[in-house]
C-alpha cells in the first residue's frame, strides 16, 4: 500500500456534499454566540455599558467575572486571558472582552453593536523596532516573548582576516492562512447530579490542546471534558492554538446559559482577530574567503510576536535553527528574539518560522554571489552540507545527503541555464517585459524541535471492529492533507490487507489517545511510525491468540478480527513514541540533534516583470524534494502544489494591511491571494531516500513546500531587474515600483 496513490478516504463525502462541517451540525435549541472586542490597541478596561433597544434579559452575557477556573489560555506560556476583566489591561485591538448569546443570530449581532467598552487608552507599541527600543515597556522587562542563542565556533575571530564580509537586512510580512472554512465551534455543557461535563465540537487541528485549555478554564478533571474534531475546511496552522480561545468562549456561553452554543466566525471577523504568520526582520553578516567558501555567519533574527506568546517560542525555535540553512560553516552565531507588540498575536502557519529565516538566507546568498563575482549555483555548490558535516546546533548529518543532485535536478527541470542565457539577451531589448530565473535550496526539520517528541510521548493505536475491519485510533486531524488516507495505507501495509479494510476513527478525545498535535510535518513520520508499531502488535496478537494463521488472505484476516472482537468484546493495540538512542538535545544551549532528520529541496522559478504595471507573472516552476519514501504520490504532489501556491502568494501579493495594529483589508476582495489563473505549471519531482525512523522510510513533507517559493521568486526578480533592493516579501507591484524609483532617483 505504501507508494500507491490510494483514493482519498473522505473524498467521496466531500464531493457529494455529505461531509459534516461544524456549522452543518444540527443542534436543537442552540444559541448563537458573538464576541465583543477591544477597539483600541492598548488601555485599561474601566467599564462595560449595555445600550438601549436590546432585550438584555433574553441575552446570555459572559464577562471575565463569570469564568469558573483560570482566566488564562493553556499554551506554551499561560499569559493570554480568555476575556479582559474590569481594571485589567487591553493589549491589542480585537481582544475579547464580552461574550453574548441569543437564540436569534440577527439579534445577537444587534446586541454586539449595542455594547460600549469604556477604556482608558495607553501608549501602544506597534512594530518590532519600537518594541526592541522599549518604547514603551509593555511585556516583562525587555518586551521579549522568547530569546534564543545558538553558537558554533567564534565568528569574531574571522571578520578581520576574511577576504569578503557581506551584510544584509531582510523583512517578511504577515500572511493569512485563508482556509476555506472560518473558525467554528459548538459547545454543550451538561450537568448530571451536580457534575458538569463540557463537550466541544469544532474545526481544530489539535484536540488535546483544546482539551487542556478547557480543563484549566473550568477547573475540571480530564474525564469531564470532551473535544471532537469535525470535518475541517483547511487550517495550515491557523487552527492550531486559536481553537483553544474560541472553543473556550463557546463553552463559557454554554456553561452560563445551560444550552448548547454555536460560535461561528464570518470571514471578516476571522481575518481580523485570528493568528497570522509572524512578520520578521533578519540581519545577516557573512564572511567568505577569496574562493567563496563560507567562513562565518551571524544572524539577528526577530519575529513580531504580538501581544501574547501563543506559539511564538516554538516558531522562533524553528526559525532560529533553520537560519544557517543548508550550508557548511565553521563559525556561527544566531541571536533570535520574539518581540511583543500591541497587535493580535500571530501563531502557527505552514513552515512555522523557517520560511522567514530561509527567505533571508537564500536571498542573501544570491546577493553574496553577485558581490563575489560568482554564479549563484557555484557559490552554493562550494558551501553545501554533506554527510558527516556539522550544522549550527552541532547536529551531524548522518544520512546520505546529495544537495548537488537535488539542485541540479531542479535547475534541469526548469531549463534554468538555457533560460538564463536567453533572458539575458531578451532583457537588452527596449521592452517593458523583463524575464528572470532564480532558485532556492533549503531544508525543513521533521517533527517537533529538540525534545518535543519525547516530551509528548505520543500514543496511537488500531482497533478491531465487529465487521472485521480495522480502525485507526489517533488524535491527528484531517484538514485536507490526506491524513486519513496515509494512515490507512500505513496500517494496511503493516497488516498486509487492502486499504479498504482500514478506516480512521472519529477524532474524539473520549475514544482516541493523545497522539500529539497535527503540526510540524510530524503526522506521517512520527504518528505513522507509531501506528506501524501498533498494527504490527495487533497482527501478532491475532496470531498468538490463535485467531489468525499465516499466510492469510484479506478475507481470512477479516474473519479473524470478527471472531476476536466477538470473543473479547474489543481488541485494541497501541504504540508509543520512543526517542531513538542517537538523538540528543539540550534545550538550554540549543545544542544537539534539533530534529531526527530533515527533508531537503531546491525550488526554481521563471518570471516575467512588466515595467509598465509592475505586475509579476510566474511562467514556470520546478519543485524537487527529497522526503524519504513517498507514501501516496498523488497526495504528496498535491501537498507540494498547494505549498508552492501559498509561497507564491506570500512572495508576491499577500500583504496584511494594518491600522493601529488591526488588519483593515480583512475581506477576500482586498486581501489578494493567487487563483489558479495566477499560478504556473509546476513540475514536481520526488527523489526518494528512505529514512529508518519513518513508516516505510517516509519523512515529513507538509511544511517544506512553503519554505522555498518566496526566495526563489525574489531571486528571479533580481535576475530580471538587476541591482534593485529586493529584500522583502511580499514584493508587490507597489513595492517593486518603489525599488525601481530608488535606483532612478539615486
Amino acid at each position: 500500500m505504501i507508494g500507491a496513490s490510494s483514493i482519498r478516504k473522505e473524498g467521496r463525502a466531500k464531493v457529494l456534499g455529505t461531509a459534516c462541517y461544524t456549522d452543518d451540525k444540527l443542534v436543537p435549541g442552540a444559541l448563537h454566540g458573538v464576541t465583543i472586542r477591544s477597539q483600541v490597541p492598548r488601555g485599561i478596561l474601566r467599564g462595560i455599558h449595555f445600550g438601549e433597544g436590546i432585550p438584555w434579559a433574553e441575552v446570555t452575557i459572559v464577562t471575565a467575572a463569570d469564568i469558573p477556573g483560570q482566566n488564562r489560555v493553556a499554551s506554551v506560556v499561560h499569559d493570554q486571558p480568555f476575556l479582559v476583566g474590569i481594571g485589567e489591561e487591553i493589549t491589542h485591538m480585537e481582544q475579547p472582552v464580552v461574550l453574548l448569546a441569543h437564540p436569534n443570530r440577527l439579534l445577537a449581532e444587534r446586541a454586539r453593536n449595542a455594547v460600549r467598552l469604556e477604556v482608558e487608552e495607553l501608549p501602544a507599541v506597534l512594530d518590532i523596532d519600537a518594541s526592541l527600543e522599549l518604547r514603551p515597556l509593555i511585556y516583562g522587562t525587555a518586551n521579549l516573548l522568547k530569546e534564543i542563542r545558538i553558537a558554533k565556533g567564534d565568528p569574531e575571530s574571522v571578520w578581520a582576516t576574511a577576504a569578503h564580509v557581506i551584510e544584509g537586512e531582510y523583512r517578511t510580512g504577515a500572511q493569512e492562512q485563508m482556509y476555506l472554512e472560518p473558525n467554528a465551534m459548538v459547545a454543550s455543557v451538561e450537568r448530571t447530579d451536580g457534575v458538569a461535563h463540557v463537550t466541544v465540537w469544532g474545526s481544530l487541528q489539535c484536540p488535546y490542546y483544546v482539551h487542556s485549555a478547557l480543563k484549566q478554564l473550568f477547573g475540571l478533571p480530564a474525564e469531564q471534558v470532551r473535544v471532537v474534531a469535525m470535518e475541517m475546511g483547511g487550517a495550515f496552522g491557523g487552527k492550531e492554538d486559536y481553537p483553544s480561545v474560541n472553543g473556550g468562549h463557546a463553552a463559557l456561553l454554554s456553561w452560563k446559559a445551560g444550552l448548547p452554543v454555536k460560535l461561528i466566525y464570518d470571514r471578516e471577523e476571522d481575518l481580523a482577530c485570528t493568528t497570522k504568520r509572524h512578520p520578521s526582520r533578519t540581519r545577516l553578516r557573512t564572511a567568505f574567503d577569496a574562493e567563496g567558501h563560507l567562513l562565518a555567519l551571524t544572524a539577528d533574527f526577530v519575529l513580531d510576536g504580538g501581544a501574547y506568546a501563543t506559539m511564538s517560542p516554538v516558531v522562533l525555535s524553528r526559525g532560529a535553527i533553520h537560519a544557517a540553512g543548508v550550508y557548511r560553516c565553521p563559525h556561527v552565531r544566531i541571536h533570535a528574539r520574539a518581540a511583543a507588540t500591541n497587535t493580535p498575536p500571530p501563531g502557527a502557519f505552514r513552515g512555522f518560522g523557517a520560511p522567514q529565516s530561509l527567505f533571508a538566507l537564500e536571498r542573501h546568498m544570491d546577493i553574496c554571489a553577485v558581490k563575489l563575482g560568482l554564479d549563484p549555483v557555484t557559490l552554493r555548490r562550494r558551501n553545501f552540507l554533506h554527510t558527516g558535516d556539522t550544522m549550527a546546533t552541532g547536529q551531524i548529518i548522518r544520512e546520505d545527503l546529495d544537495l548537488d543532485g537535488i539542485m541540479d535536478r531542479a535547475l534541469a527541470e526548469l531549463g534554468y541555464h538555457d533560460k538564463k542565457a536567453a533572458h539575458t539577451v531578451l532583457n537588452q531589448e527596449d521592452s517593458p517585459l523583463k524575464r528572470g530565473v532564480g532558485f532556492a535550496v533549503f531544508m525543513h526539520g521533521c517533527g517537533f524541535t529538540g525534545g518535543g517528541e519525547a516530551y509528548l510521548a505520543s500514543v496511537a493505536g488500531v482497533e478491531g471492529c465487529p465487521d472485521g475491519t480495522v480502525a485507526v485510533l489517533a488524535a491527528s486531524t484531517e484538514m485536507g492533507q490526506g491524513k486519513n488516507t496515509v494512515f490507512a495505507q500505513i496500517v494496511a501495509e503493516t497488516l498486509k490487507v487492502p486499504v479498504e479494510q482500514v478506516e480512521t476513527a472519529e477524532v474524539d478525545t473520549d475514544r482516541v489517545p493523545n497522539s500529539g498535535p497535527t503540526v510540524a510535518s510530524r503526522s506521517t513520520m512520527m504518528v505513522g511510525r507509531i501506528l506501524q508499531d501498533a498494527a504490527s502488535a495487533f497482527r501478532q496478537s491475532l496470531i498468538q491468540q490463535g485467531f489468525l494463521t499465516e499466510p492469510y488472505t484479506p478475507e481470512s484476516f477479516r474473519e479473524a478480527v470478527r471472531r476476536a472482537v466477538a470473543a473479547h468484546g474489543s481488541l485494541r493495540s497501541y504504540g508509543q513514541y520512543h526517542r531513538p538512542p542517537n538523538i540528543q538535545w539540550d534545550d538550554a544551549t540549543y545544542q544537539g540533534d534539533a530534529y531526527p532528520t530533515f527533508s531537503w529541496a531546491c525550488y526554481a522559478a521563471d518570471v516575467t516583470v512588466d515595467l509598465d504595471t509592475f505586475e509579476v507573472k510566474v511562467e514556470d516552476f520546478a519543485a524537487v524534494q527529497e522526503v524519504g519514501r513517498v507514501v501516496n504520490p498523488m497526495l504528496a504532489e498535491g501537498q507540494v502544489e498547494g505549498g508552492v501556491a501559498q509561497g507564491i502568494g506570500w512572495g508576491l501579493w499577500e500583504e496584511v494591511t494594518t491600522r493601529q495594529g488591526r488588519m483593515i483589508n480583512n475581506q477576500m476582495t482586498n486581501y489578494i491571494i493567487p487563483t489558479s489563473a495566477d499560478l504556473p505549471r509546476m513540475k514536481v519531482v520526488f527523489l526518494e531516500n528512505p529514512h529508518p525512523a519513518g513508516p516505510g522510510g517516509a519523512k515529513g513533507l507538509g511544511e517544506l513546500p512553503m519554505d522555498g517559493p518566496a526566495p526563489a521568486l525574489v531571486n528571479a526578480l533580481a535576475n530580471a531587474l538587476g541591482p534593485l533592493r529586493l529584500d522583502e516579501v511580499p514584493m508587490t507591484p507597489d513595492r517593486l515600483l518603489e525599488r525601481c524609483e530608488e535606483v532612478t532617483h539615486g
